[in-house]
């Protein structure tokens, strides 16, 4: 299957109908852009996007912004948002990002369809890269983030969220076959925290933050003590139960084959 035969198929089987709502893989692109901009894993994204650079709007390069919920979230904050995705299709790539921009009538947005090694050079002039779930993606990480740093202007920011770590080639066996999609479509990656650091101290980067697992709803949304205790039922009423079992769960974050990173990076 292709990445957008995989979507497709996951969005008419009730086994996926968590994941595709968690993930924002519904067929409807704007309930998509609505949960992720009132999600807590967006809400932290925009105040360490404040923490970065005083003033607004910022210049931004969403880097394989797939159906475009990152590109569309960060315009209505006001951001000027160039959106790169290679996948034109309308389901989840460049065409419903297209479809997001008219529903919207965003005139801040633009579209580059390639992938992030071949960005024109007269693009490469922004305040910051951002790339959700993408990096790890990538067929050749040194050029992936070579790539990025060109893009970016001196002093520039390099945010890259929710990436799979694993450190041993046991560890991506196991991410692989425990991932829920990658039986499907074959595109699941995965790269040791060495190797992320050290294509962007390669590229020219000093990494300035690297958010582990546990560490910020970035990373660990949907999950919260709220939902956790929903699924705890009445036990979490009782002394200790939920700090407890929130200690585990973020435990079980940190040591999961492919658990989910976020990195910080100046130009």
């Amino acid at each position: 299957m292709t990445w957008e035969e995989t979507i497709e198929h996951i969005r008419t089987n009730n086994n996926y109908k968590s994941l595709v709502e968690n993930a924002y893989f519904s067929a409807n692109l704007e309930s998509n852009v609505e949960k992720y901009r009132n999600s807590s894993e967006f809400k932290e994204t925009l105040s360490e996007l404040s923490k970065l650079k005083t003033g607004s709007p910022l210049k931004i390069l969403d880097l394989g912004a797939g159906n475009g919920i990152s590109t569309i979230s960060l315009a209505l904050e006001g951001h000027s948002v160039t959106a790169l995705e290679p996948d034109k299709s309308d389901t989840i790539g460049a065409g419903a990002i297209k479809i997001l921009k008219e529903k919207y009538q965003l005139n801040n947005v633009d579209i580059l369809e390639c992938y992030a090694e071949d960005i024109p050079k007269e693009k490469s002039n922004y305040d910051v890269v951002f790339a959700r779930q993408a990096m790890h993606h990538a067929y050749h990480l040194d050029n992936f983030i070579a790539a990025a740093y060109g893009s970016l202007n001196q002093g520039g920011i390099l945010f890259t969220v929710r990436d799979h770590v694993v450190e041993s080639p046991r560890e991506k066996e196991l991410f692989f076959k425990n991932h829920p999609l990658h039986k499907y479509y074959g595109g699941e990656n995965a790269f040791s925290i060495k190797e992320y650091r050290g294509a962007m101290e390669k590229a020219g980067f000093k990494i300035k933050k690297v958010l582990t697992p546990s560490q910020s709803p970035i990373n660990y949304h949907p999950w919260n003590v709220d939902r956790l205790n929903q699924k705890l039922g009445f036990i979490s009423k009782l002394p200790f139960v939920s700090k407890l079992a929130w200690t585990v769960l973020c435990w079980r974050w940190n040591k999961l084959p492919g658990r989910l990173y976020s990195f910080i990076a100046l130009k």
